[in-house]
């Protein structure tokens, strides 16, 4: 118990003070690193807390993953990030009226939740050996939370779909395929018979 004790002290001074480093840290790619290590903290808590599942899935699918993809991103692009640090006084008020917003969110959930908590303790809940970890999410994910799982994967599909939108610019001059049009095409479009008289040859054409 001890042993236990003094893993989650360290798992959890580790993912405070690496979160903190993602927001001070000055270089875009170190941030990525220390919040690469909050989420191995993160599922090292999960681990003490009997939550493999949810352990497993913090490393493969954000560390695997989106971290990856944050590292490619923030490495390949030629971002400016002197000029952005210098505009960020004319963006300061709307920030800190969206953080207000959000911690006024978070005060109220968390009290919506601490009064619900001497309930759900005291619900009938299966023990780990009866049920695994894998089970128990998914009984709870697609039968109680199943249409706010279907309205977060909506709202993921709008998310790729108007990054997509948003991204996609079509440039005058440059040669595109059209895949809807060449799969409509006909023999006749494609083809050309020539009647080529005898000695003549063909005349290459140039459009």
């Amino acid at each position: 118990m001890a042993l236990q004790a003094v893993a989650f002290y360290l798992f959890a001074l580790v993912a405070v003070v690496a979160a903190l480093l993602v927001v001070f840290a000055r270089n875009p790619v170190h941030s990525v690193l220390w919040l690469i290590l909050t989420f191995f903290s993160a599922a090292g808590l999960f681990v003490l807390m009997g939550a493999e599942f949810l352990a497993m899935l913090l490393v493969i699918v954000y560390v695997g993953a989106v971290m990856v993809l944050f590292l490619f991103v923030v490495m390949m692009l030629d971002v400016d990030f002197a000029a952005l640090r210098g505009r960020v006084a004319e963006y300061f008020p709307l920030g800190a009226l969206i953080g207000v917003i959000l911690l006024v969110q978070f005060v109220m959930g968390f009290g919506a939740w601490s009064e619900g908590v001497a309930q759900r303790a005291a619900a009938a809940t299966p023990t780990p050996a009866d049920l695994p970890n894998a089970h128990a999410i998914g009984m709870v994910l697609y039968t109680q939370y199943v249409y706010a799982f279907q309205a977060a994967g909506l709202v993921l599909l709008v998310a790729m779909i108007g990054a997509i939108a948003l991204t996609l610019r079509h440039r005058e001059g440059i040669k595109r395929q059209d895949p809807l049009a060449q799969i409509h095409r006909t023999r006749e479009e494609a083809m050309e018979l020539v009647d080529a008289k005898p000695g003549e040859g063909l005349q290459e054409t140039r459009s």
